[in-house]
């Protein structure tokens, strides 16, 4: 995949940066980290003007959390409950867990899509729930935006200092992905093992 990336990034410019992004926030397992190092290597090299780079990953990073948005605002809030209430033994949730993030989301959605922007795997998992609780668009896109921008900042800038040694960090994103990935799994095991409704509590 990392030559996919390499190749895509080289030759097709900013619009390949874009589309890169986009894809990332759409299939979590192509990792930013690589697109936007690698995009600060051309930057390095004077290949590409920084400023340019980290608008388009930003524009395809906030594209792509979109998407998940507007699939949470196509389901709806009202259809939830309903899957909730059938469903709930395997998400460990009841109707009245998701009132309450409901809530949360009401009062300090904008700062919880900023936040876990940086954040593997939840960065891109936020914007459904955010669309399911009906979060404002222009709120949500400005603070995944604002977020998205920042992230990719510093790793452009990580590319542009590090140059061709950013390469290595493929060698490490891999492993710690994969076990945050396991982790976040073998904690959903053990919520479905230990989970009971309130009733029984």
């Amino acid at each position: 995949m990392s030559q996919w990336i390499v190749h895509l990034v080289a030759n097709g410019g900013y619009i390949g940066i874009a589309f890169l992004m986009f894809l990332e926030n759409v299939f979590p397992p192509i990792p930013s980290e690589i697109i936007m190092g690698l995009a600060g290597i051309e930057v390095g090299q004077g290949q590409m003007n920084f400023e340019a780079v980290v608008f388009a990953g930003t524009v395809g990073s906030t594209l792509g959390n979109y998407a998940w948005y507007l699939l949470g605002r196509f389901y709806g809030f009202r259809r939830l409950e309903g899957f909730v209430n059938r469903w709930g033994r395997w998400l460990t949730l009841e109707w009245e867990d998701i009132q309450k993030i409901n809530r949360l989301f009401t009062r300090h959605g904008g700062k919880i899509v900023f936040v876990l922007r940086f954040m593997p795997a939840f960065r891109t998992i936020v914007s459904l729930p955010a669309g399911l609780f009906r979060m404002g668009h222009l709120r949500f896109l400005i603070a995944t935006f604002a977020g998205a921008m920042i992230w990719n900042v510093i790793l452009t800038g990580a590319g542009y200092y590090l140059g061709r040694n950013f390469s290595k960090i493929d060698d490490y994103v891999g492993p710690i992905s994969t076990a945050a990935i396991a982790a976040i799994v073998l904690f959903y095991v053990y919520r479905v093992i230990t989970w009971k409704p309130r009733a029984q509590r």
